[in-house]
């Protein structure tokens, strides 16, 4: 309560707001999500469809949290605001069944995960995909759905995830640091490679990469999605796995699940040791961006004559604070003419899984982003943040200029450079 409380009302959240500027209605704010907050808090306002349908509206990119002179931590208020939702809902047996399987059966199991990957692939690899799109059958997919799927890249096959290395080691110079890779859930599945251009990228700056076993999601959706519980139980098999492979840093690609990583010990107010264990995980959590811009410069070994434009990942520039790191590493690679994005810092639309739940709010969004995207000129936008990638690969798409330019992650361009 102290903290909605907080909230003095000044309205400098409201242009920074994506939803706001969509709309143009103050109850798609965070202003005035909070007001609705404490209406509930008060017990003056009903946890009703009203008041679910604008916490959910919310992309929780955060960018209100840069912009408030308050410092409002708006992001857990609104998870905890989506938490009452839930719980509301759980209570009057209103939950729908499909949360509980992707909560509940499938993002805790890596296995299952795994599964569901190779289940694509084979779809890919059989020339499905392919056919549905020429016949029109892709059309029997949700909206959604059927247009995210034209931008997903091919999925990397078993036999080639099972090749991978658990440990990789710098060979022409002594180890420097031991980093456990943290490979996330839906990234180490449909970005597999962006996984493994990451750990040689950190190998050439003289790092040991383990991908450490027994790792989970990072617990973000959950979070976000106000499954607090299952979030909190991630985290703990999170800690632990990391605890026993002894690394120096635990370092992601993902500015979603970094935010979420370096967001452990919140998750523990009421439990000393766990929330103990979680901030000295906290501690040597680093985006990989992060990490590179502590180590010497990269060698760079290939030029890339290229003009690349840079977008923010919400959860990177405004949740970790990590906004010129990426950009001067783009900078540093030989032959690439960097140009800065015109509300580079402004949410694509992706937001997690907001871009499936929210689609069309999200491509008003996604569409006004691709206009200032357009305008860079650029051969290259680079993200760091996979859900980002996606969507400004659709963005390329729905804009079409798919033979002008193309979406990467800062990682690949990198690992293209060395």
């Amino acid at each position: 309560m102290d903290e909605i409380m907080n909230c003095m009302q000044c309205g400098f959240c409201l242009p920074a707001c994506p939803t706001y500027r969509q709309t143009g209605k103050e109850m798609a704010s965070p202003r005035g999500r909070i007001a609705l907050m404490k209406g509930v808090a008060q017990e003056q306002l009903e946890v009703d469809n009203e008041f679910e349908h604008n916490m959910y509206l919310c992309l929780g990119c955060r960018a209100c949290e840069t912009a408030c002179p308050a410092g409002v931590p708006y992001g857990s208020l609104v998870e905890t605001a989506r938490e009452v939702v839930e719980t509301n809902k759980k209570e009057e047996k209103k939950a729908p069944f499909i949360r509980d399987i992707i909560f509940n059966k499938v993002f805790p199991h890596p296995d299952r995960i795994d599964k569901l990957g190779t289940a694509l692939w084979a779809a890919q690899s059989m020339g499905l995909q392919t056919m549905a799109q020429k016949t029109g059958l892709i059309n029997v997919l949700p909206r959604p759905m059927a247009e995210m799927q034209a931008a997903v890249d091919k999925i990397a096959s078993p036999a080639e995830r099972k090749k991978r290395q658990k440990v990789m080691m710098p060979e022409d110079k002594p180890k420097a640091l031991k980093i456990g890779m943290f490979k996330g859930c839906i990234m180490d599945v449909m970005f597999y490679e962006t996984n493994q251009a990451t750990a040689r990228v950190l190998v050439k700056a003289g790092c040991e990469v383990v991908f450490v076993e027994d790792q989970v999601c990072c617990g973000a959706l959950h979070a976000h999605a106000g499954e607090k519980d299952g979030a909190v139980e991630l985290a703990k098999r999170n800690i632990e796995a990391f605890e026993k492979a002894g690394v120096d840093f635990i370092v992601n690609n993902a500015g979603g699940c970094g935010a979420a990583l370096k967001e452990y010990h919140h998750w523990f107010h009421d439990d000393p040791e766990w929330k103990e264990r979680a901030m000295a995980f906290v501690a040597k959590s680093r985006d990989a961006n992060e990490l590179l811009a502590e180590l010497p410069q990269l060698a760079f070994t290939k030029e890339l004559p290229l003009r690349v434009t840079y977008q923010d990942s919400c959860h990177l520039a405004h949740g970790q604070g990590i906004r010129n790191q990426p950009r001067d590493l783009i900078r540093s690679i030989p032959g690439v003419e960097y140009v800065e994005l015109s509300g580079a810092d402004s949410c694509c639309g992706s937001a997690g899984i907001y871009n499936i739940t929210n689609f069309d709010m999200s491509m008003q969004i996604l569409d006004d982003k691709m206009v200032n995207v357009k305008q860079t000129k650029a051969h290259v936008i680079v993200t760091a943040n996979p859900g980002c990638l996606l969507q400004m690969k659709q963005g390329i798409i729905r804009a079409g200029v798919q033979d002008e330019m193309e979406a990467v992650h800062i990682m690949d361009l990198l690992d293209r450079a060395l």
